[in-house]
């Protein structure tokens, strides 16, 4: 199949007056057409998934179709993404990303934002994914502590149709802080704006590019409104003087950044119709949602010193909805017309998926109810799945209670038997399970922080053998094991070593002598705790009222 412009939706005018640099190589009266296609926080997905949506090999075939399209009409293609490649996606995980990066090299990325989740594993990981890429890495903001100096490459530079093009890549300042700790320990994350300032201030004086955009993981947040998350796309923007930068290719709030008024996003974007993109400060800010379900669109002409956005879309990838039939049941039905897969990627991405399936779809238990994990529910209550994975913890490390971010879990468990597949996406990240032994008046001063962390933020508290009240800022009637806790008695707590560490803000507890960090893997020690007690009774794990709120936190 070749896919025509004429099935790709949304046609949009809009213009945008750069500011002309000094000493510039393009043709007066010449006019330069050019078009950026973006993705952002892939997560795993190399593959589609169970209702034929997205994947790799429909990307490949859309983006060929483009640039076939542009190329054909005197124009040229940048491939840019948002980052996030690693974590979501236990075939994926498991393979350390490598179908990952190598179908992005055989789509054609030209280059790739570093994003907070590339740090998921440890530095040498990345270091082998970067070999792998044909492509650049990029973050201006990444610096090494012990020497003062950039991690990555700042920048990459691109010439198209004859335009010098600039890329800078920035990474949210927040990684460090919703990461692994124990990743970061000579790592600086250093201000994006500022960073990005003094880059752009270089490539003005020594490169004198022509276009100059961004590749940021920092997140599109309404009028800048970032709340307890660090600025993002539009915060810089405006921060910086208008006009240095002329396009953020953006991630990490996995929103499709289709703007129904000035500073609202669409909430409630429905793929394949009209998408505006957001501007401020002269400069325009795209996303195009999260796991290649989008690829994004933008067409420019770069006359006489000025840029104008001729066109901007978002193009869905096998997107599907639910059309209910006359008998009842229910269809899935494409939003726009069915992409077809590239046999090149499958032939190249085929082995890694039936290497991984092979390793996953094994069982290791089963469960007579549904175990929840999702998103809404355990960054706002307890939940029975965040209680079975802390019951794990527990009986590996004989301790008393366990704490553990809600943010951790990361799906739920379905009815049935259970795979290791399923427990990999529960717990993605590959922490380690760790234990620290402290007083009672220790462990009150503990809970007094971590009970009150945000709702509604991965922050937030899940607990076992452990029942209080939360004031929002301390928390009384503490009872371990159903009984009041004794400041003189000593408590052993479980935490991944992520908690352990300072991550999500939590009190640091490794440097406590009685620290011990047991090397276990937190989804093997879950997988072994569902093997040794199947079939799970849900209702065993069920939070029934031990953590009380007197305030909204």
């Amino acid at each position: 199949m070749r896919l025509s412009t004429k099935v790709l939706p949304g046609v949009l005018l809009m213009s945008l007056m750069a500011t002309p640099l000094l000493a510039q190589a393009w043709e007066k009266d010449r006019s330069y057409k050019f078009t950026v296609l973006h993705t952002n926080d892939h997560h795993g997905r190399f593959w589609n998934n169970d209702h034929d949506e997205y994947g790799m090999a429909a990307q490949k075939t859309l983006v060929d179709s483009i640039r076939y399209d542009v190329q054909a009409h005197g124009g040229s293609v940048l491939l840019l993404s948002g980052g996030d490649i690693n974590t979501g996606v236990p075939e994926s995980d498991l393979q350390d990303a490598e179908p990952d990066f190598r179908g992005m090299n055989l789509i054609g990325f030209d280059a790739m934002a570093i994003g907070n989740h590339e740090f998921d594993n440890p530095l040498s990981v990345l270091r082998q994914q970067e070999k792998w890429a044909k492509f650049p890495l990029l973050s201006a903001n990444i610096y090494q502590k012990s020497t003062g100096t950039r991690l990555f490459k700042p920048y990459a530079l691109f010439n198209r149709s004859g335009l010098k093009i600039a890329v800078i890549g920035l990474t949210t300042d927040d990684t460090a802080k919703i990461g692994n700790p124990e990743h970061f320990t000579d790592m600086e994350f250093r201000r994006p704006a500022a960073e990005a300032k003094i880059v752009v201030e270089k490539l003005r004086a020594s490169e004198k590019p022509d276009v100059i955009i961004a590749a940021t993981h920092m997140g599109h947040y309404d009028n800048g409104n970032h709340g307890s998350n660090a600025p993002g796309d539009v915060e810089m923007a405006r921060e910086l003087p208008a006009g240095y930068l002329d396009m953020i290719v953006g991630g990490h709030s996995q929103d499709p950044v289709c703007m129904a008024k000035d500073n609202v996003k669409d909430a409630k974007y429905v793929p394949g119709t009209p998408c505006v993109p957001d501007q401020q400060n002269g400069t325009w800010i795209v996303q195009a949602h999260e796991w290649g379900k989008y690829v994004g669109r933008a067409d420019f002409t770069f006359l006489n010193g000025k840029l104008k956005m001729d066109h901007y879309e978002l193009i869905p990838v096998n997107l599907k909805h639910k059309v209910k039939n006359s008998d009842g049941t229910e269809t899935w039905v494409n939003y726009t017309q069915e992409i077809e897969k590239n046999p090149a990627m499958l032939k190249l991405l085929t082995p890694f998926q039936k290497k991984g399936e092979a390793q996953l779809s094994v069982k290791i238990g089963s469960v007579n109810q549904h175990l929840e994990g999702d998103r809404s529910k355990v960054r706002f209550v307890q939940t029975n799945l965040s209680r079975v994975i802390l019951a794990g913890q527990m009986d590996r490390t004989k301790a008393d209670f366990a704490v553990m971010s809600g943010g951790g879990v990361r799906d739920s468990i379905e009815q049935g038997d259970i795979t290791y597949k399923d427990v990999l996406k529960v717990q993605p990240f590959g922490n380690t399970l760790t234990y620290v032994d402290m007083t009672g008046s220790e462990v009150e001063k503990y809970l007094a922080v971590v009970a009150n962390m945000q709702v509604d933020s991965g922050a937030y508290a899940q607990f076992a053998n452990v029942s209080l009240v939360a004031d929002g800022k301390g928390v009384s009637e503490v009872k371990i094991k159903g009984e009041p806790l004794q400041s003189d008695k000593t408590y052993r707590m479980a935490l991944l070593s992520f908690n352990a560490t300072g991550g999500d803000g939590y009190p640091k507890v490794s440097d406590k002598p009685s620290y011990v960090n047991t090397g276990f893997v937190d989804a093997e020690v879950l997988k072994q705790y569902i093997e040794k007690n199947s079939p799970l009774d849900a209702e065993k794990y069920a939070p029934k009222g031990e953590i009380v709120y007197k305030t909204a936190n």
